[in-house]
């Protein structure tokens, strides 16, 4: 009896669990069923959200500012191209924009002014300018990575990519051809390339652009500069610094950019000695080009091309519209330095350079025969065979219907 009565207890407490088994499994079934649903439910949230979220987030128009409080207003006349690619991450982006107040970087003072940069750029993307007075500055800028784009010579940019070992930058495109003047004071008595013996002579900054052409003239015309053992001093000088000095008769000379050249004859009553057009091939060599940090261009090769699209767009606005222009580049040199440019003397130095997308990459290599043979690119001759980058360049041109530009 004990063994029928334990059996029977056994019986009923298994019917028991299973009983409760098959509830559990029920209620295990609709708590499935019903986070299904939810899931379900909310994947089709989702969906609507992705929808609606390009109207919710498209950018009202707005106005740029660069960060030194430059105000640039988005010009209605800015061309349609210009208004490119954001960020290809959507994540917000600085781009640090390098160059001088000089007429010679007339496409950076028109193109941050009127905003197209800004504007091209999208608005992921913060435009920071800083302005410098030569190029060795913005290079040490550059390796600081303080930089990443900038208006420059070629000489400063071949100096930085020989120093870098070819890391560090490359040339996207041109900016600016001639505008580069030697003067000289009347009283220095300066006729011939002989008189300059024993003379006090300035440029913007030693191995800058300006300073290598003066001490290469000098080589091919049998002069030694004194830190060599000649007798011709040059003094690497600001260029606000030079028109004091030459004002003052304490520089017989000076090798230096527009406006610098014409405020040197028409405010300090100098004479042109060379117009450096004159010793070039054709009257062109590139002044002014456009550099990029190639941490930047492999970052944001995007950008890169926006960044050209804008500038071609404003070359050729410069070229369409010279006087409005004008008005506006010394607008830009005003803001910067304080003092604006008289009329005359504005149209005076524009008529020494041409504004040019070209980068005239030929010239950029004699540039580097003449550094060579002046000790500042290193004992042996550098390579410079990949210091050009045209392919966004030329992409942009392409897109536009315009002639693209030859690799070097």
């Amino acid at each position: 009896m004990a063994s029928v009565k334990l059996r029977s207890e056994h019986t009923d407490r298994s019917g028991a669990a299973r009983t409760s088994s098959r509830a559990n499994g029920r209620r295990r079934k609709a708590f499935y069923a019903l986070r299904s649903t939810f899931y379900v439910l909310v994947a089709l949230l989702l969906a609507a959200c992705r929808q609606a979220a390009p109207a919710a987030e498209a950018p009202a128009p707005t106005t740029s500012a660069s960060t030194d409080g430059a105000a640039a207003p988005t010009s209605a006349a800015a061309p349609a191209e210009a208004t490119a690619a954001p960020a290809a991450s959507g994540e917000p982006v600085t781009l640090r924009l390098a160059y001088f107040p000089n007429l010679t970087h007339g496409v950076a003072l028109v193109g941050v002014e009127r905003g197209t940069f800004k504007e091209a750029l999208g608005p992921n993307v913060t435009l920071d300018v800083k302005t410098f007075n030569a190029g060795p500055a913005l290079i040490e800028a550059l390796f600081a990575d303080e930089v990443d784009i900038g208006y420059i010579g070629p000489n400063p940019a071949i100096n930085g990519y020989v120093k870098s070992k070819g890391a560090a930058l490359r040339v996207i495109a041109g900016a600016s051809s001639g505008g580069a003047l030697f003067v000289v004071r009347p009283d220095a008595n300066i006729k011939v390339a002989k008189d300059l013996a024993g003379k006090k002579l300035a440029s913007p900054q030693l191995g800058g652009t300006q300073d290598v052409a003066l001490r290469f003239y000098l080589q091919q015309n049998g002069l030694q500069t004194a830190d060599k053992g000649g007798d011709v001093t040059i003094v690497p000088t600001q260029n606000p610094d030079i028109l004091t000095l030459f004002k003052k008769g304490e520089i017989d000379g000076a090798w230096v950019p527009e406006p610098w050249a014409t405020r040197l004859v028409q405010e300090a009553s100098g004479q042109v000695f060379i117009d450096e057009r004159t010793i070039w091939p054709e009257g062109q060599f590139v002044t002014t080009h456009v550099i990029v940090n190639t941490k930047f261009l492999n970052a944001h090769p995007d950008l890169v091309t926006a960044f050209l699209k804008a500038h071609v767009d404003t070359v050729q606005f410069i070229k369409d519209n010279a006087d409005g222009a004008k008005s506006i580049v010394n607008s830009e040199i005003e803001r910067i330095t304080g003092q604006p440019l008289a009329r005359d003397l504005l149209d005076k130095a524009y008529g020494n350079l041409d504004i040019t997308y070209d980068p005239l990459a030929k010239t950029l290599f004699t540039s580097a025969d003449s550094a060579f043979a002046l000790g500042f690119l290193g004992d042996s001759k550098p390579d410079l065979a990949g210091i050009y980058d045209l392919g966004p360049l030329n992409a942009v041109l392409k897109e536009k219907g315009l002639a693209t530009i030859a690799a070097p």
